[in-house]
């Protein structure tokens, strides 16, 4: 199983970024998929999980309302679509994917993914 992340970059404070995460060897239909992410100084933070294509989604408090997590199954891809981003959401972005249809109580729990892709460096700047 393969995760290649994309989309990360520098903008500015409110602005908007998308980012997306090709997961190959994988059926993501039958699978759990969630984004996480690690700023400077703090540990990795759960962001926002998606079991197969929804509507299943759980998101952290920090970003609800912000931040939207879709996928495309006939593109084994899963997306975060981030909005009105702030300075704290400054971090490598990391997407995750778990092959069990994991439940809501498991989803924003880092151990509950088996494979992890390589992160895309996010940048907000004032």
């Amino acid at each position: 199983v393969q995760l290649q992340a994309s989309g990360g970059g520098e903008v500015l404070t409110g602005g908007s970024l998308r980012l997306s995460c090709v997961i190959s060897g994988r059926p993501l239909s039958s699978s759990t998929m969630a984004w996480f992410r690690l700023a400077p100084g703090k540990g990795r933070q759960f962001v926002a999980a998606i079991r197969g294509s929804g509507p299943n989604k759980k998101y952290s408090t920090s970003v609800n309302y912000r931040f939207t997590i879709s996928s495309d199954i006939a593109r084994n891809t899963v997306y975060l679509q981030m909005n009105s981003l702030k300075a704290d959401d400054t971090a490598v972005y990391s997407c995750a994917v778990s092959g069990r249809s994991l439940i809501n109580s498991r989803m924003d729990v880092e151990r509950s993914y088996d494979y992890w892709g390589q992160g895309t460096e996010v940048t907000v700047s004032s």
